[in-house]
């Protein structure tokens, strides 16, 4: 074949063409492995992270706590909460920190008081007919020490390991402010949702807005993905879970896109059960989380591609170890090979859990590849 008489080196032109390639596959590949499963990649191994992996099972945590006076104290005290952001993935080498905070945070941003006491978990000042002076109008100077963490964080941490931030979905945070604790099944807000429906829909839209505003925050300070947890989704009916759990994430979802649209989104509506289906459809987020009661293998059949799937090993397991702890691991990458999947537990890791059993949880899932 005769060369191109208007290119006078072909030859060259071929080696750059082959040397940019290879640069656009290396820069994929460092990409973190997250956000490539987020934009539907499968890999094998998945990426890998735990629900609340920044906590009591670690003594570097526990021995921070201990600077500070309250847990939200540490939350609001950047350096300290940037430290406990990244005390996992220096010890465990996960693929992804996320942000540490609480739910909570944006309760207490609107003006209602929260504490945590050891033992007996959040305490909320309950709500009442207090919901008309709840104030947005200061949230994100309330929450800039969130924010200065993220910062922190982003700057720390490598650039083949995600930053995820995070907010409670509306419905959940909502559950705590009107019953001012977590009940049995947070009938208190089941019930205003029955008997109230108009003002309890006032306290969603303006955990909407505050959640989006929130999650926009994050993002602006460096966070690579955001999640929505939705931890009590599942003690709601048919027509409360369209409306409560549904809808709110799907607007936040608006929100966040409208300003930042290529942030993957991940949610987490624990208890849905085969209503996962309708809840990927109609909120459009980029990956969904699944609780350890959900069989992965009918979520795959449920949740359309190139929607991410995340989780869902009991935590139990990793209390347990042992042959119960690689059984569980070991079906759920046999489920989810071929699919864009992210490695997780089905809800939080417990403070009781071994760290021996949490480096074996990390050093199988990585051993184990696809022919």
């Amino acid at each position: 074949m005769r060369d191109n008489p208007s290119n006078p080196y072909p030859q060259q032109q071929k080696q750059t063409h082959k040397r940019s390639f290879k640069e656009d596959c290396r820069r994929v590949n460092e990409r973190p492995k997250l956000l490539r499963v987020l934009a539907g990649e499968p890999l094998s191994p998945p990426p890998i992270w735990i629900m609340r992996q920044a906590g009591r099972y670690l003594p570097e945590y526990r021995k921070t706590r201990k600077q500070v006076g309250s847990f939200l104290d540490l939350c609001f005290t950047p350096e300290l909460a940037a430290d406990v952001t990244l005390q996992p993935v220096k010890r465990f080498d996960f693929d992804a920190a996320i942000l540490f905070s609480d739910i909570l945070v944006v309760a207490h941003a609107l003006g209602q008081h929260v504490s945590f006491e050891e033992g007996q978990g959040p305490l909320l000042e309950k709500l009442g007919d207090r919901l008309g002076s709840l104030d947005r109008s200061d949230l994100t100077v309330k929450l800039a020490p969130v924010f200065e963490t993220v910062r922190l964080v982003r700057r720390t941490l490598g650039s083949d390991k995600a930053l995820i931030g995070f907010c409670g979905a509306p419905w959940t945070v909502a559950t705590y402010m009107i019953a001012g604790r977590g009940t049995a099944e947070q009938l208190p807000a089941r019930q205003l949702a029955l008997e109230d429906p108009h003002l309890l829909q006032q306290l969603i839209d303006t955990l909407v807005e505050a959640s989006a505003s929130y999650l926009l925050g994050q993002i602006e300070a460096g966070a690579d993905v955001v999640k929505i947890f939705d931890s009590w989704a599942g003690v709601l009916d048919e027509r409360g879970f369209e409306r409560w759990a549904v809808e709110p994430v799907r607007a936040i979802v608006e929100r966040v896109r409208a300003v930042s649209p290529k942030t993957p989104i991940i949610a987490f509506p624990r208890g849905a059960g085969a209503r996962v289906a309708d809840y990927v459809h109609v909120t459009k987020v980029d990956a969904v989380a699944l609780d350890w009661m959900m069989p992965m293998r009918l979520a795959r059949r449920l949740v359309p591609e190139p929607v991410a799937l995340q989780g869902n090993l009991d935590p139990l397991r990793v209390v347990a170890g042992g042959r119960a702890l690689d059984e569980g691991v070991d079906a759920i990458l046999s489920a989810m090979r071929g699919r864009a999947h992210i490695f997780n537990l089905g809800h939080g890791i417990t403070p009781d859990t071994p760290l021996a059993n949490v480096a074996r949880l990390v050093e199988r899932v990585r051993a184990t590849r696809d022919l």
